[in-house]
């Protein structure tokens, strides 16, 4: 959790306000611990619309700056309990964390509860870039999440930070990234987004996989989270180079690429963007979570299992969700039916 501090008046503040509203003074942002004090216990025992399962504890936390805020778990808390995360750095470990205003925090989080620490200086982004719509639409990776992204990597200490991505429809990566206010994002970071399909590709087997991808040391793969889609795999298939992944959807199934692909994500973390989401019906809903993990197909899978969507491609769909270790905040304190969330 970010608190802003007053440098004046010493007061905190949830809200990423630009100023102190009680002094006008200067704010500074604050990262506090993850570990809270239980001050407060209210069992719930009536479900709703955004909580359906019932019972479950509404707690009031207390953190290290004093702050309190509510808190939604399944565990039998009583008041004076600590809560506190572990890590799981295991490959299929899929963290999760709820995000209030502020997407750097929940990036933050979510490496600190995958133990994923960047240790190469080189790093490659991979946005979900799909359609020329602006970001309400939550069919790219949002302004917000990329900028978060690109501010965390610099705070870690990465000199090198390339944005990449290509087109797999009739507009142009230039176009798409324009449109959908990520070249934006880009230029303020003085970073030169580059198109795959521009730096040429390498015959691995069957597929022809871009050459950038291959040869960054580490890769951010970024996935706009969308009902019964397998929103982080298949922006990996943007590696692929265009005319390859066509013929082999053509011949086969997307379920023969994500097989071919996954040998070589090895150096991949997946973060899945999940504040608002797009439902089966595109329409739009607050989620309010973020997702991340090293392997995309369990990503993927856990957002599924969690939105309660049945219709999902194959290559997911199979996984046994009881197989996916979580960590952070579980599933069943986050899943509701993405059908009745209006």
């Amino acid at each position: 959790m970010v608190v802003y501090k007053c440098k004046k008046c010493d007061k905190t503040w949830q809200h990423p306000v630009k100023i102190c509203p009680f002094c006008l003074g200067e704010l500074e942002r604050v990262k506090c611990s993850m570990r809270a004090k239980v001050v407060a216990v209210s069992k719930v025992s009536i479900p709703s619309l955004l909580h359906p399962k019932v019972p479950y504890n509404a707690l009031v936390l207390e953190n290290d700056q004093g702050v309190k805020y509510a808190y939604k778990t399944f565990a039998e808390v009583s008041v004076g309990d600590m809560i506190d995360y572990e890590s799981d750095s295991s490959n299929k470990a899929v963290s999760i964390w709820r995000i209030n205003y502020e997407s750097l925090d929940g990036i933050e989080n979510i490496f600190q509860l995958s133990g994923v620490k960047i240790s190469s200086k080189d790093v490659l982004i991979i946005p979900s870039l799909n359609n020329p719509n602006h970001a309400y639409f939550r069919e790219n990776t949002s302004p917000e999440f990329l900028d978060a992204t690109i501010s965390f990597l610099k705070s870690s200490g990465v000199t090198n930070i390339t944005v990449a991505q290509q087109s797999f429809s009739d507009v142009p990566t230039g176009v798409l990234a324009q449109k959908s206010g990520l070249l934006d994002i880009c230029l303020k970071h003085g970073i030169t987004p580059i198109d795959l399909a521009e730096k040429g590709f390498i015959k691995r087997g069957e597929l022809e996989i871009s050459k950038a991808f291959l040869e960054a040391g580490t890769v951010l793969n970024l996935g706009i989270m969308r009902a019964g889609k397998a929103s982080t795999t298949e922006n990996l298939f943007k590696i692929v180079k265009k005319d390859n992944y066509s013929a082999l959807k053509y011949l086969y199934s997307e379920d023969r690429i994500a097989t071919g692909i996954n040998e070589y994500l090895g150096n991949v973390f997946n973060l899945g963007e999940s504040y608002f989401i797009q439902r089966e019906d595109k329409f739009t809903v607050y989620w309010g979570t973020i997702m991340g993990s090293r392997d995309s197909f369990s990503l993927d899978r856990v957002f599924n299992h969690a939105t309660m969507t049945e219709k999902m491609p194959g290559f997911i769909k199979g996984i046994d969700i009881d197989t996916i270790p979580t960590v952070g905040r579980s599933i069943e304190e986050i899943r509701r039916d993405i059908k009745l969330v209006l």
